[in-house]
């Protein structure tokens, strides 16, 4: 016995010959449009090959350490560089500690210390930082003199003789401290 296909088609021997036809109402139309919605739920098929990813793409490459793909050139051949001979490094001591001398902003700091000005702690350390390098370079070239610091005892003039404690105890006892008042 041979099988025959259900169909849906009018005319079919399955079917019965009437017709029926539906008037489209608004509820239809609304009901085919949210199930054409419906069908469209989700990502667009191939989303992660879209431009959005492109994007994300270029700005994880902004992100990147900037050193990778370095445009720098590498020597191929490397050359020894010639050590500075004792003349030209004293030639360039010479020109570093004539920079020095003649920096514009460490003099003016100078002359505002010496004024009596008390500078921040930066313009201090700046100032010490130049002062003991001048140094350093005038005893790399030989022409740092020591200053002769004199002792100056203002209460006896006389040359200090080595003295015991009980001396010094009297002496402290001794003191007037009204003649330092002002």
């Amino acid at each position: 016995m041979s099988r025959n296909k259900k169909s849906r088609k009018p005319g079919s021997a399955a079917s019965v010959d009437v017709v029926v036809t539906r008037n489209r109402t608004e509820s239809d139309v609304e009901g085919r449009l949210r199930k054409r919605l419906k069908k469209r739920k989700g990502q667009k098929s191939g989303s992660r090959h879209s431009e959005g990813s492109e994007q994300k793409h270029r700005r994880s490459g902004e992100a990147r350490d900037p050193r990778l793909g370095s445009k720098k050139k590498i020597p191929l051949i490397i050359t020894e560089q010639k050590k500075s001979s004792k003349q030209e490094r004293r030639l360039s001591a010479e020109q570093e500690l004539e920079m020095l001398e003649s920096d514009s902003q460490l003099n003016v700091l100078i002359d505002r210390i010496e004024a009596g000005e008390n500078l921040g702690a930066g313009l201090q350390k700046y100032v010490d930082e130049k002062l003991d390098r001048i140094e350093a370079l005038m005893k790399q070239l030989g022409l740092f003199e020591p200053e002769v610091e004199e002792e100056v005892d203002m209460v006896e003039p006389t040359v200090k003789k080595a003295r015991d404690e009980q001396e010094l105890l009297a002496d402290f006892e001794e003191i007037d401290l009204d003649q330092f008042k002002g």
